[in-house]
């Protein structure tokens, strides 16, 4: 009898690892990235997630909508209990599986920044991304420190936000941190490509990833990638990444360098109905909070 060869394995596809049926609204950015981790680590990663929509997008065991391990812990903690897990596994000699922090700006920016603060600070070997749809989204879009000024909540819904966003990615910077590196889900290469570099770093790795929320920003879920490119066309969003002691701007931003080349902030702000009360003032506040971002990156290059 002649023998038969074995079957070649079938091909990866992140579909294998996140899962259809997730309770996401539609348009949601949160499946979008995570499908882009799971291009990079498969299900060789576990998640610390805290109390946000990621933890009502992801479920409960056993029916998680993605296949690697997920610890669901209390809202401040999620730096301190992804640093044990990570010392856990460097302890047993366990290499091949990457500890990632999956936290919200609320999570991030508010209420976890002191056990953010002091993981990176201990510099443990791990990833922490914070998903920043720039409000309490998982709550009733209430304000969050993320948010971005001008913009209406639930909790700012007169005049909208009186103070800019905190940048919390030139925070980690300032706790010098191996790496730091900003992301949009309207740019999934570069997304991958930063996660792949920073998996080969030894060390506390932040990345803040711009997440357009179609529910709390008030427009068509359609709209939720056009969203996310218009941010980093407009100057709003700059991709960059920071090792070395210097910025590395990102290939996406790159052109915009130049502010003749940026669009206009209103084509951004008008198709988000946050921004429908915002006034001709406030918008010249935030063109001049755009230029001064890209001269403090310009002078860290």
């Amino acid at each position: 009898m002649a023998q038969t060869r074995p079957k070649p394995p079938l091909p990866y596809r992140m579909r294998d690892i996140v899962l259809p049926g997730d309770a996401a609204c539609p348009g949601c950015p949160i499946p979008m990235a995570w499908k882009v981790l799971a291009s990079v680590f498969r299900e060789k990663m576990i998640l610390v997630i805290p109390a946000c929509c990621s933890s009502v997008v992801v479920g409960a065991y056993p029916g998680n909508s993605i296949k690697a391990s997920v610890v669901h812990v209390a809202f401040a903690s999620a730096a301190a209990v992804a640093s044990g897990i990570a010392e856990a596994l460097r302890r047993r000699g366990i290499n091949d599986v990457q500890v990632i922090a999956w936290a919200g700006d609320g999570g991030t920016a508010d209420i976890g920044m002191a056990s953010l603060s002091g993981a990176a600070e201990r510099n443990h070997d791990m990833i922490y991304i914070m998903y920043d749809n720039e409000a309490y989204m998982n709550t009733g879009i209430q304000r969050s420190s993320s948010t971005p000024f001008g913009a209406w909540t639930t909790t700012t819904p007169i005049i909208g936000k009186t103070e800019h966003k905190k940048d919390v990615a030139r925070i980690m910077i300032a706790h010098g941190v191996p790496y730091v590196a900003t992301a949009s889900i309207a740019y999934p290469h570069d997304f991958y490509a930063k996660l792949q570099k920073a998996r080969r770093i030894r060390g506390f790795k932040f990345i803040h990833l711009h997440a357009p929320c179609p529910t709390g920003w008030r427009f068509d879920p359609k709209y939720t990638v056009q969203i996310a490119k218009l941010a980093v066309e407009t100057g709003l969003w700059v991709l960059y990444e920071y090792y070395d002691g210097k910025i590395h701007l990102s290939g996406p931003s790159r052109p915009y360098m130049d502010p003749a080349k940026r669009k206009p902030v209103e084509e951004y702000l008008k198709l988000q109905g946050r921004f429908k009360k915002i006034t001709p003032k406030k918008i010249e506040e935030i063109k001049k909070y755009v230029d001064m971002t890209w001269d403090w990156i310009k002078k860290h290059m």
